[in-house]
């Protein structure tokens, strides 16, 4: 059966060129195209697509307020096919906060027009299309205290992996994160070129200080370090004082950079001094890594399916036995900062 996509963007041109690429696509079919939310919302009613592609600059209503009311009122995997400027950038990061399942970029980055082969974004069509969102439960403002109030003072090191939907539950724990939370690495599978846009997002979400992760840097308290390279691993060096360390390799469970690569050196590296949290996302990617961090000793946790957007990653490493806790991704920060909780 195929998979059925509505195209939302407000250039009859662009909506051309989509149309033509994915139709090049076996298992793709455009049901419907629209230039704008308004005629966008009617047609989600009417075709019940099983994908959207989503601009952000249009008229009227723009990309964002439109993302939130489909993900309020009619959750449907949406893309976001955006435009390479750095504000076009930090849109599509906010829009990936709201619940956007993947971007892609129209552009290269030499301003070329990055649609002469469907076939990249056929592939995150074809992801997206595996999406059942499920409604998350709302966290109670007391979580987030308790969080703060319980950490524990023996963990040197956190590592989180994410994929689908990961950027929105990155929101919500780091939302928990304390001022002073042990330092923190994050490996979230998404376009490079997105990556430094999305710290930003990330920064703002609570207290801690996130960045995109350079080699050697120092690992301190109260900072929170995102992979951004699209041909290096981020791991971990150990010693007196962590660093980070960024190399080069082929793909692991598929991704670079790989969850699997990062908790494979905190496992190593750092053993039960770490806490190993596997959130949202498609494929395996982080399972065998959080089980090397179990058997070394560290506190593990992968979220619920029921607070996932892809239980994908969480349900292969809970089928391992990687994962000591499983809970709702309101609560993993209760359980990473009081491993007695």
């Amino acid at each position: 059966m195929s998979i059925r996509v509505l195209i939302v963007d407000d250039s009859a041109t662009m909506r051309a060129i989509l149309m033509s690429r994915l139709s090049e696509q076996h298992d793709i079919e455009v049901v419907g195209t629209a230039s704008d939310a308004a005629e966008g919302r009617a047609l989600i009613k009417r075709l019940d697509p099983d994908v959207v592609t989503l601009d952000i600059e249009m008229p009227g209503m723009n990309g964002l307020d439109f993302l939130e009311k489909i993900m309020t009122l009619r959750p449907t995997p949406v893309i976001i096919v955006s435009g390479a400027t750095q504000e076009g950038n930090d849109v599509t990061a906010r829009a990936l906060g709201l619940g956007a399942v993947g971007c892609y970029s129209k552009y290269d980055p030499t301003g070329k027009l990055a649609l002469q082969d469907g076939g990249e974004l056929a592939e995150l069509i074809r992801d997206a299309a595996q999406v059942k969102f499920h409604k998350p439960g709302k966290t109670a403002p007391v979580v987030a205290e308790e969080s703060r109030r319980s950490i524990r003072r023996d963990t040197r090191l956190i590592a989180i992996g994410a994929s689908t939907g990961g950027v929105e539950a990155l929101q919500v724990l780091l939302r928990e994160f304390p001022a002073d939370c042990p330092p923190t690495m994050i490996v979230q599978h998404v376009n490079p070129r997105f990556a430094p846009a999305i710290a930003r997002t990330l920064d703002q979400a609570g207290p801690a200080q996130v960045q995109v992760a350079e080699p050697d840097m120092p690992l301190l308290p109260g900072h929170v370090y995102l992979a951004a390279t699209a041909d290096h691993h981020l791991t971990v060096r150990g010693g007196a004082t962590l660093t980070t360390r960024l190399r080069r390799g082929p793909a692991v469970s598929g991704h670079v950079p790989s969850v699997d690569a990062l908790f494979a050196s905190v496992a190593k590296e750092v053993g039960p001094g770490a806490v190993g949290i596997l959130l949202t996302g498609m494929g395996q990617d982080g399972a065998r890594g959080l089980l090397a961090m179990s058997e070394a000793g560290a506190h593990t946790i992968a979220q619920d399916e029921q607070t996932c957007t892809v239980f994908g990653m969480p349900r292969a490493a809970i089928s391992l036995g990687a994962a000591r806790v499983v809970a709702p991704i309101g609560r993993i920060a209760r359980h990473a900062f009081n491993k007695a909780a």
